[in-house]
């Protein structure tokens, strides 16, 4: 049985939290390898499990990423549902990019 955010259960296993959040086990580990989202490796098999209060941090920051994205993409009228800015546009950091050499 999967705990839901509205149990009273301390820890989620990762595919509870990929149940809440709506994604695959395999993105919800990537989000706990990359540092993103807070968990604990416990366990003599090493089971991960992400602390209820660390979920609810990590959806808060995501709002206000999304926030801070619509703020500065705002929406156009040009636009159709289905459109969306290249994966990582949000975050391109223009001054890293290489400028082509100027052949002489």
């Amino acid at each position: 049985m999967h705990a839901m955010a509205g149990s009273s259960s301390r820890f989620y296993g990762l595919g509870d939290v990929a149940e809440i959040l709506n994604i695959s086990v395999a993105q919800v580990y990537a989000l706990v390898r990359r540092g993103e989202l807070p968990a604990i490796k416990i366990g003599g098999r090493g089971q991960w499990r992400v602390e209820h209060s660390e979920l609810e941090n990590y959806i808060d920051k995501a709002y206000q990423r999304t926030k801070q994205f619509i703020h500065e993409h705002p929406y156009s009228s040009d636009e159709h549902p289905g459109d969306r800015p290249p994966a990582g546009d949000d975050q391109v950091d223009k001054d890293a990019v290489d400028e082509p050499a100027l052949e002489k």
